[in-house]
């Protein structure tokens, strides 16, 4: 998983009330508190780029209109090099789907690469 779908994803689980509730409390305590954390990082990230702060508020709400925006603004903030911000991101994914996160769908090392492509069924189309 590219390290911005990482964010956006841990974002939209911590989000997810639908998620929360299926969980124990004490899990359930661990993901509010790893999503506050997780929001905070990204909110810090995209602070002073009027698209990012509005898309990161707007993205509890809609997921699927905001990701490309808000995906666009991380990106161009430098998320990607973001150790604090992807770890918050891990950690939180770990807590709702350990067996992905056993089996390293959540691990990402990208550094100075060029038209990488990480993911599952993902689509990548480079113009040089």
């Amino acid at each position: 998983m590219d390290p911005v779908t990482l964010i956006v994803t841990a974002l939209a689980t911590g989000a997810s009330a639908g998620t929360a509730e299926a969980l124990k409390d004490d899990v359930r305590d661990s993901v509010k508190r790893a999503y506050a954390r997780l929001r905070g990082l990204a909110k810090q990230r995209v602070a002073g780029r009027p698209d990012g702060e509005l898309a990161l508020e707007q993205y509890q709400t809609d997921p699927q209109r905001w990701e490309p925006v808000l995906a666009e603004a991380l990106t161009e903030a430098g998320a990607i090099s973001d150790a604090e911000l992807l770890t918050a991101a891990r950690a939180l994914m770990e807590l709702v789907d350990g067996a992905g996160a056993l089996v390293g769908r959540y691990n990402v090392t990208i550094t100075d690469s060029k038209g990488v492509q990480v993911g599952d069924s993902s689509i990548q189309v480079n113009r040089f």
